[in-house]
């Protein structure tokens, strides 16, 4: 299983973009380079997956009976990167390719043929012993340029995120009228979304794009990691101080009109400090790799696990707000069902924005193709939902919408008025220098025909009404 928010912090993607293999004597070299930069942590932890994988099959040889049947066949061995049983001569073994590193697809087979004779298969080039792990690391190629295809529609969306969220919290802010407590949860949201992904940025940009510095493993790039974490956390506990407002007003009618914020503030902002620090300091004392980049650690379940536990609460406010509308619709009239169903409709929408899809779908498919399907649905999920949240809490509101409307008409009007009154300024100014040379029906003619065809009534009506559906708002 692929853990959901290592995909969410783009770790799945740094192994491919910083990997090196270590060859044992005997063995086919790679068919695939890839032109990356090595890493000693990397190596190091490779090395030691090998030689634990070395010390497992010696007891497993000692520990398994003597070969019972008849014929010939070939001796228990190992390879130098997986162990292989006594095989009957003239037959192909296989097993799962090893997980030692980044580029080799665990899913894929690893193979050993034992001649007719009774001896393991040797390579014509090197007269070794020699096991196919060709298919291992056949797809590297292709996996390499899918990790770079993620990182740039993470870069992308994130861009995006910023930009967007960044329009709507000037909209909200810039729109008095539109002050509520709803409003206001959606602007802390809104907030926790634009500062990860700016962190987010940063990371991917100048952590994981960068060997040199995860090779230095200075303070700032853990510093990064911890507040890059928090701000993770933020943006997930917002999204639950959304599904708490929801519930609440829909479920709990009681106590729409009176919520008091400070406990929200306290949850979104607060508590995401717990997990963050508690991890930095037993990923310094337990697991202290490079940049604190590796992922192959149960510490990150402290952040992973509230996390986890948040969804699954939003999970359940989702259900409940659809049970309580559904049965709302059933009980109803026939004449408030349409406003019922657009509710539903509208919660229904709000499922990528609590997160439940990494609830529904926590585990990545081990086939190939559908794990690259998983992929590209999922960062497009993650890392275009600030994209996502712009658009369902502000761009297709209603009551935004309709602020933006009254502006523009606002500003129409201004601009129309502004206009004819440059234009009767620069009319009277003309009259008056040139009275004796141009008669006077050619003034009326000009700018103020628009008065004597009676053009300024709709435009004046129209700030009127607008000036007294402000008043009103």
């Amino acid at each position: 299983s692929v853990s959901v928010v290592n995909l969410l912090c783009f770790l799945a993607i740094i192994p491919l973009i910083f990997s090196q293999k270590v060859t044992p004597h005997g063995l086919l070299e790679p068919t695939v380079e890839t032109p990356v930069s090595p890493r000693v942590s990397q190596e190091e932890e490779e090395r030691k997956k090998i030689i634990d994988g070395q010390y497992k099959c010696f007891e497993k040889m000692n520990r398994d009976q003597p070969y019972n049947k008849s014929g010939l066949y070939c001796n228990r061995t190992w390879d130098g990167w997986l162990c292989w049983d006594d095989t009957p001569a003239g037959t192909v073994t296989w097993q799962n390719c090893p997980n030692y590193f980044p580029d080799f697809d665990s899913t894929e087979k690893a193979t050993k043929i034992c001649s007719e004779s009774g001896q393991w298969f040797r390579h014509p080039d090197t007269n070794r012993t020699w096991s196919n792990y060709t298919l291992c690391n056949f797809h590297t190629t292709g996996k390499l340029k899918m990790a770079y295809i993620l990182y740039y529609m993470a870069i992308v969306g994130h861009a995006f995120s910023i930009a967007s969220l960044l329009i709507s919290l000037a909209i909200f802010f810039y729109f008095r009228n539109l002050s509520c407590q709803r409003i206001t949860l959606h602007k802390n949201l809104f907030v926790s979304y634009v500062l990860n992904s700016a962190l987010t940025l940063i990371y991917l940009i100048a952590v994981v794009n960068n060997p040199d510095v995860v090779g230095r493993n200075p303070v700032g790039c853990k510093v990064l990691h911890f507040f890059h974490m928090y701000m993770l956390g933020c943006n997930y506990f917002w999204m639950l101080c959304e599904g708490i407002y929801l519930h609440t007003l829909i479920v709990v009618a009681v106590f729409a009109e009176e919520q008091h914020l400070h406990w929200y503030y306290l949850l979104g902002w607060g508590f995401p400090l717990v997990p963050a620090s508690i991890h930095a300091v037993a990923r310094k004392k337990y697991f202290d790799d490079n940049c604190w980049m590796s992922v192959e650690t149960h510490l990150l379940y402290v952040v992973h696990g509230p996390i986890m536990a948040a969804l699954l609460v939003n999970l359940f406010f989702l259900l409940n707000i659809v049970r309580v509308l559904v049965t709302k619709l059933r009980d109803t009239h026939r004449a408030e069902s349409n406003m019922y169903m657009k509710a539903v409709r509208a919660t229904l929408i709000l499922v990528p924005l609590l997160g439940i899809q990494f609830v529904i779908f926590p585990w990545r498919p081990e086939n190939r193709l559908a794990g690259e399907v998983y992929d590209y649905i999922m960062h497009i999920l993650m890392h275009y939902q600030g994209l996502l949240v712009a658009t369902i809490f502000c761009f297709f509101n209603g009551e935004v919408q309709a602020a933006l409307k009254r502006q523009w008409i606002q500003y129409k009007a201004q601009w129309g008025q502004r206009r004819r009154d440059h234009c009767s300024m620069r009319s009277t100014s003309y009259t008056a220098t040139s009275i004796t040379e141009v008669p006077a029906f050619m003034y009326h003619h000009d700018c103020n025909s628009e008065h004597l065809n009676g053009r300024h009534t709709s435009e004046d009506s129209e700030l009127v009404a607008l000036k007294t559906g402000e008043t009103y708002a």
